[in-house]
């Protein structure tokens, strides 16, 4: 029997209150609203709360627990991601899977830990006068969020999706190393991307949001903030609307909390979008730009034996062979990793139509694939995209693909056709409209060095949104200062990956939870006038 924590805690007194189920508006007060309760808000509210301080944690999506994981794409997509797991960019030519619900990106990602690399902080420190962002000065807080999430090496034996990274990379003499996950008593099934069933993960809503409401924190869940309240140049709150139930369209009632201080952990699109609908001075126009995606191009192969992607870890090992031939600020590099295999994401991200697109369907069992993650960010050519507002006010992203990045993806399909045939594939078939497939390698490179790669033609995902309230010394040039203090208002905090000023290069979990708690560490202290606790 696994525990539910939710359902237990609830008996024990937690506060936790679903807006979609008020009945009259509310008006309440606390010493720190966090905005968001995923990897940035989750660890912040623990840090607050064991401070002892007063937490409200506002979450937009629902409160979903270990009952409600049932490893059904058809349950998890809509009620667990942002718009269904279909959230595009401006042109469509992007899809972005990104989580929305109590726990956030952590509660549905694939658990893949990595500190911030060496030489993502170099750049950060030479271009941003991010002076104590080095490897020694983070040192002392990744530690201890490793310790508190369970982040260690994997030791369990990859799945066929994952091996044939390894030993096609082995077979051409390209480094493939081991992932560290944040997991404890892993089952291996494979379907972390629809919440961990049986509590391994070691997510936002597993491990900080209950701690933080074990310390008398409120959960608001099904409640969106609508706009800061703003007093002179001091934060005082946020006016939230409630969320109907389906967590689609907002209800008539009005939910108004008001704090000392205002952490704003809504994501790398919420939290610019909920920048720019307050109004907050901006003269540089800097929030919402520089916003990042590691844009993901994806080459498929049918392989010989049973694959089943599905099954297993669904990351456990990945090459950095790609990022470190070029300069950080030269031609794009890309990591290598896997991506999990399930019928309906296959599905969707798959190209063609009709019969074309069946036919591909049903080599499904055989199917493997590889995907090439480019480390935006770090070249002129490459300014990231542009966090807008609709007319609605709900936000959405522009992120125009250009030479730059296609250059980067076209020697990502390269890269990736050859490990995949030095494994064994059958055909290689890479992810574009072209509908093409290779049987050979020679084939592979002919194709690829001709194929017409633009907007809507290659098909481009990311699960990594970052930057668009980027920190740094000047404020001028950036939203927040190296500690992620707004840099015109007093009372704000942001706290979440889109502190970021470029992507990092790997997948962003563990960087947000480190900075988060050096960072909220520091305003526990200054709030309480004693050093915070520390969470593990």
């Amino acid at each position: 029997m696994i525990n539910d924590p939710y359902r237990e805690g609830a008996a024990r007194g937690w506060r936790l209150v679903d807006a979609a189920r008020l009945e009259r508006d509310v008006e309440a007060e606390a010493d720190v609203i966090v905005l968001g309760s995923g990897a940035g808000g989750g660890i912040a509210a623990e840090v607050l709360a064991k401070s002892g301080l007063r937490v409200a944690i506002v979450e937009e999506g629902p409160l979903r627990s270990t009952p409600d994981f049932r490893m059904r794409e058809a349950d998890a997509y809509p009620q667990l991601y942002q718009e269904s797991a279909a959230r595009k960019t401006a042109d469509k030519a992007i899809n972005i899977l990104q989580g929305r619900c109590v726990g956030g990106s952590t509660t549905v990602n694939w658990t893949s830990s990595f500190r911030t690399p060496p030489d993502t902080l170099a750049f950060w420190r030479s271009h941003f006068g991010l002076d104590d962002y080095s490897p020694e000065a983070l040192l002392p807080w990744f530690e201890m969020v490793e310790r508190r999430l369970g982040i260690h090496e994997w030791n369990g034996v990859p799945n066929l999706n994952n091996e044939t990274l390894r030993s096609g990379g082995q077979a051409l003499g390209i480094e493939v190393s081991g992932m560290r996950r944040n997991v404890r008593g892993c089952w291996n099934l494979g379907y972390c991307g629809m919440g961990c069933p049986t509590n391994a993960k070691q997510s936002m809503l597993l491990t900080t949001i209950p701690s933080a409401l074990e310390q008398g924190a409120t959960l608001y869940s099904h409640l969106r903030a609508e706009r800061l309240i703003v007093e002179g140049d001091q934060v005082r709150g946020v006016d939230c609307v409630a969320m109907e139930p389906a967590g689609v369209h907002p209800r008539a009632l009005r939910v108004r909390l008001r704090a000392r201080h205002v952490v704003l952990a809504a994501g790398a699109i919420g939290s610019p979008a909920l920048l720019l609908r307050s109004g907050l001075p901006d003269p540089a126009q800097r929030v919402g730009r520089r916003t990042f995606l590691h844009p993901v191009a994806l080459s498929a192969a049918v392989m010989p034996q049973v694959v089943a992607g599905h099954a297993g870890a669904p990351q456990s090992l990945y090459s950095d062979h790609y990022l470190h031939r070029d300069p950080i600020d030269g031609p794009v590099g890309f990591k290598l990793e896997s991506a999990p295999l399930h019928p309906v994401l296959f599905g969707t991200t798959l190209q063609g139509y009709g019969e074309a697109h069946a036919g591909l369907m049903r080599e499904f069992p055989h199917a493997q694939v590889l995907l090439a993650l480019l480390r935006d960010g770090f070249h002129e050519a490459s300014p990231g995209g542009t966090v807008q507002l609709r007319d609605d006010g709900t936000p959405v992203l522009d992120y125009p693909l250009n030479d730059y990045l296609f250059d980067g993806m076209r020697r990502a399909l390269q890269a990736m056709a050859e490990i995949q045939f030095a494994a064994g594939a059958r055909s290689v078939i890479p992810v574009h409209e072209a509908g093409l497939r290779w049987s050979s390698l020679a084939e592979a490179r002919a194709g690829i060095a001709t194929l017409l790669l633009q907007p809507l033609a290659l098909r481009v995902v990311s699960a990594h949104v970052m930057g668009g309230c980027a920190m740094g010394k000047d404020a001028a040039q950036s939203v927040v200062d190296p500690r992620g203090r707004h840099h015109r208002v007093r009372g704000l905090t942001v706290a979440d990956g889109s502190l970021f000023p470029t992507s990092i290069g790997a997948n962003p979990q563990e960087s947000v939870y480190a900075i988060v708690a050096r960072n909220v560490s520091a305003l526990a202290a200054e709030l309480t006038g004693r050093p915070a606790a520390p969470i593990a």
